[in-house]
């Protein structure tokens, strides 16, 4: 398989990206218990269209690494924390590599806090195509948000939605 490498980002890449989507989740369950979720050596398996596996031993770190297969292999990632904070419940990461030539960045944050109802989820995702690709990710924008979606619900089916 051929890997395509993608552009380093910081953490202002969320207020600067091509492309920014932001959904943020009401949840049922106790902050700790959707952290763990996120964090768990299975994270995000209730995702459907997702597998994602950690390739960088415990305890995960800014440094933490890991695999993404997205709709069944279609998509594959290899991902990098810059952000990993368990007192926050926070952690970021940008795509280092990806079997597909779309992207130029792909980046994605993750912040849980506790309310008296459970916790508030946010998740963000942003990139910026490749040169050259500008047009395909445009067309594929529909195709990205039903993912984004899908993930949503999977998570509100797991942890239980609020509103």
């Amino acid at each position: 398989m051929h890997w395509f490498d993608l552009d380093p980002i910081d953490d202002s890449y969320f207020e600067t990206a091509d492309f920014v989507y932001t959904y943020g989740m009401d949840l049922r369950a106790g902050a700790d218990e959707v952290w763990r979720g996120l964090t768990g050596l299975e994270p995000l398996s209730w995702c459907r269209l997702l597998g994602v596996h950690y390739t960088s031993a415990t305890p995960h770190s800014a440094a933490t690494t890991r695999t993404a297969k997205v709709a069944g292999g279609f998509m594959q990632l290899r991902e990098q924390f810059f952000v990993w904070d368990e007192e926050q419940r926070r952690h970021a990461f940008y795509v280092k590599q990806a079997n597909v030539p779309l992207f130029r960045s792909f980046a994605e944050d993750y912040r849980v806090e506790p309310t008296p109802t459970g916790c508030r989820f946010v998740w963000t995702f942003a990139f910026a195509p490749r040169p050259g690709f500008g047009i395909p990710v445009r067309l594929a924008l529909p195709v990205n948000k039903a993912l984004f979606a899908s993930f949503v619900r999977d998570t509100r089916k797991r942890f239980g939605s609020v509103n």
